[in-house]
């Protein structure tokens, strides 16, 4: 499906603007069908990552209904207030916005203000005021989803600590939003579980000069790079880290962790892990693939089955948070698209389980719960 999409993207990248939306979507010809924009942060809807799920979702879309239209638009900036200014800019060209990231929450305001158009808000809920909505505060026209990314870094982290060799392993993010932080949380938390319940000592590593603030302005830790779209300070990182003795690095930077990939595949026994989506391709090099799996949030789901629902009729807007129990989050353990050993896939699909039961609750930034007091 990925490489189907893929072409599919190349297709549609042909006949549509990815850096300021000033052009016109492509015209299939035939009835028309629904004028659909998405607007990504400035990694852009080919990152490989985050947007290009989203976008991916909206790709598999047209394929099955051909007059529909869709038009990629960047946000250059990754500022909250641009973001939403950027969506404010082509609100009445489109029947449908898709909103790629925490920094398009403010639509909520838009959307009251424009009815007629329907809003697919991904990784965050919408907010009126300045103050997000509560999950029964719906705005008919904004599907809005919350994924619990803490469950995929969770994965990713028992997948680190199984596959280490050196004992130190690290989580690159891109920015402290929620979903980023939900990433490293559980990353961590995977990692604990691995050490408690296998008898392990694996350490996670941090560089306090690369320490992320969220949005409330804490103090999170981590390892940062401070964009979604800066590869070179990716690669600086990358490299710091595996100068620290780190041997597996999972990537949740977007477009910046282009250049952590890029370090891995330099450096001697270094491996990464992807994230959202299936990265094993981006792994490639030479005859060889740093990528041991990928942590998945299954986002181009959401947004296709959303489209279907304005096409049918039956668009209803909405505030869900999307979890393992709803196969929304996950780890790569396909054959030929993971070098994780067998016996880890079996331990990693055993915590899956006790995942979807409520088991095991990974740290997350909204459950009270931090890396430090995770219990199960």
């Amino acid at each position: 499906m990925k490489k189907v999409l893929a072409l599919a993207l190349s297709a549609v990248m042909a006949f549509s603007l990815a850096a300021c939306g000033s052009e016109a979507p492509a015209e299939s010809g035939g009835e028309e069908g629904l004028k659909i924009a998405i607007v990504s942060s400035p990694s852009g809807v080919d990152d490989g990552s985050f947007n290009q799920d989203n976008y991916n979702g909206v790709l598999k879309f047209i394929e099955e209904n051909p007059t529909a239209t869709v038009t990629p638009i960047r946000e250059e900036s990754g500022d909250s207030a641009a973001a939403v200014q950027a969506v404010a800019d082509v609100v009445a060209d489109y029947d449908v916005i898709v909103c790629c990231g925490y920094q398009f929450a403010g639509i909520g305001d838009l959307a009251q203000e424009n009815p007629d158009t329907k809003f697919i808000l991904i990784d965050s809920w919408p907010t009126v005021g300045g103050t997000e909505v509560t999950e029964d505060q719906v705005i008919d026209n904004v599907y809005a989803a919350y994924y619990a990314e803490q469950e995929s870094g969770f994965y990713a982290g028992m997948a680190a600590a199984l596959s280490t060799v050196t004992g130190k392993v690290a989580v690159v993010n891109g920015i402290a939003y929620p979903s980023n932080v939900n990433y490293q949380y559980g990353f961590e938390c995977g990692v604990k579980y691995a050490n408690e319940t296998e008898g392990l000592n694996v350490e996670v590593v941090e560089l306090p000069s690369y320490a992320g603030t969220d949005v409330t302005g804490a103090n999170v830790g981590g390892n940062y790079v401070g964009n979604f779209s800066d590869e070179a300070t990716g690669k600086v990182l990358g490299n710091a880290l595996i100068a620290e003795g780190v041997d597996i690095l999972f990537v949740a930077a977007g477009a910046s962790g282009n250049g952590v990939f890029t370090a891995a595949k330099e450096a001697e026994g270094v491996m990464v892990i992807g994230c959202d989506v299936d990265q094993y391709d981006d792994g490639a090099n030479g005859d060889s693939n740093v990528v041991l799996t990928s942590g998945l949030k299954v986002m181009h789901d959401t947004v296709y089955n959303a489209l279907n629902t304005v096409k049918d009729g039956s668009f209803a807007g909405a505030n869900v948070r999307l979890t393992a129990a709803e196969d929304a989050t996950g780890y790569v353990s396909e054959e030929g698209r993971n070098q994780l050993s067998a016996e880890a896939i079996e331990k990693i699909d055993a915590a899956q389980a006790l995942l979807k039961a409520g088991d095991i609750v990974p740290a997350s930034s909204i459950n009270g719960i931090t890396p430090e007091t995770f219990t199960w």
